[in-house]
C-alpha cells in the first residue's frame, strides 16, 4: 500500500486480521502519523468488535473442566494427583463439538457478509448523495432557463445598452430589465478592473437612490452573462456601472465606467 489509504475496506480487513506482511506494516506506519486514518481504524475495530459479540457462544465440554481442575490441584500440591476418571464422551458432547465446528465458520461468514453489506451500503449512500447533488444542480439550471425565457418573452421587458465613459475601461454591455418581475440580466464584456477594485452595476430609479444590482470582477475581457433579482415595481431611468473598492459599496462612490439611459 502506497500513500494515504482511502478505501474503507482496508481498515475493516486490518481489524479482521486479514492484512499481513508489508501491507499490514504500511497501514500501521501510516496510522501512527495520520490522525484521520487512526480514527477510521478505531471505528473499523469497533465495528468488528460488535460483529464478534453477535457470534454464538460455545460452551466447552464438561471433561475440559475436569482436566483443568486436576491439573491445578497437581500444581498446588507439588505432587501428582490422580485425576478423576473421565467418563467416555457421550453423544451430547459429540454434538456440542460438532455444532462448535459448524457455528465458528458460520459466525466468520456472517461477519464478512455484514462487513460487505456495510461497505456496499456506504458506497450506495455516496452514489445517492452524488445523484441528489446532480439533480439539485440540474434543477437550478432549469429554473434559470425558465426565468431567462420568461424575461425574453415578456412584452414589458426593456433592453438598454451601456456605453463606456471617456477615459474609462472599454466594454460593451447590454442590460435587460423587467420591472414587474424584478429581474435584471447582464450580458456583455468589460476590461478587468484593477486588483484592489470591483465593478458594481446600479439600477438608477426615477426617484430615490441607486440600487445595487451586483458586484463583479471579470478576470478577462470575455463576454459574461448573469441574472440578478432587484426590488419589483421600480421605474428606472438609467443603468450604470461604477468602479468601487473591492467587494462593492452600499451606494456609488467611484467613477462611472459605463452608463445607459432608459429611453
Amino acid at each position: 500500500m502506497n500513500g494515504h489509504p482511502t478505501r474503507e475496506e482496508d481498515f475493516d480487513l486490518y481489524a479482521l486480521g486479514a492484512v499481513e506482511g508489508e501491507e499490514r506494516q504500511a497501514i500501521e506506519s501510516h496510522v501512527a502519523q495520520c490522525a484521520a486514518c487512526s480514527r477510521r481504524l478505531a471505528e473499523a475495530q469497533g465495528r468488528i468488535a460488535l460483529l464478534a459479540l453477535g457470534a454464538p457462544r460455545v460452551e466447552p465440554s464438561p471433561s475440559v473442566k475436569v482436566r483443568l481442575m486436576n491439573k491445578v490441584r497437581s500444581t498446588v500440591q507439588g505432587r501428582a494427583v490422580r485425576s478423576a476418571p473421565v467418563e467416555p464422551q457421550r453423544a451430547g458432547g459429540f454434538f456440542e463439538q460438532w455444532w462448535a465446528a459448524v457455528l465458528a465458520p458460520v459466525a466468520v461468514a456472517l461477519a464478512l457478509a455484514a462487513l460487505f453489506l456495510w461497505t456496499e451500503n456506504a458506497r450506495l449512500d455516496r452514489q445517492v448523495a452524488d445523484l441528489r447533488a446532480t439533480m439539485q444542480d440540474q434543477q437550478k439550471q432549469l429554473d434559470y432557463a425558465r426565468v431567462v425565457a420568461h424575461l425574453l418573452e415578456a412584452r414589458d421587458t426593456i433592453s438598454v445598452s451601456l456605453a463606456p465613459m471617456p477615459g474609462m475601461a472599454n466594454g460593451a454591455v447590454k442590460v435587460m430589465y423587467n420591472e414587474k418581475m424584478g429581474v435584471l440580466m447582464y450580458d456583455g464584456w468589460i476590461d478587468p478592473p484593477p486588483g484592489d477594485k470591483s465593478y458594481q452595476l446600479w439600477v438608477v430609479p426615477k426617484q430615490g437612490s441607486p440600487i445595487s444590482a451586483g458586484v463583479f470582477n471579470p478576470a478577462t475581457s470575455d463576454s459574461a452573462h448573469w441574472l440578478t433579482k432587484v426590488p419589483e415595481g421600480i421605474p428606472v431611468k438609467a443603468f450604470a456601472i461604477t468602479l468601487e473598492p473591492a467587494g462593492g459599496m452600499a451606494s456609488p462612490t467611484g467613477p462611472m465606467v459605463l452608463i445607459g439611459p432608459v429611453s
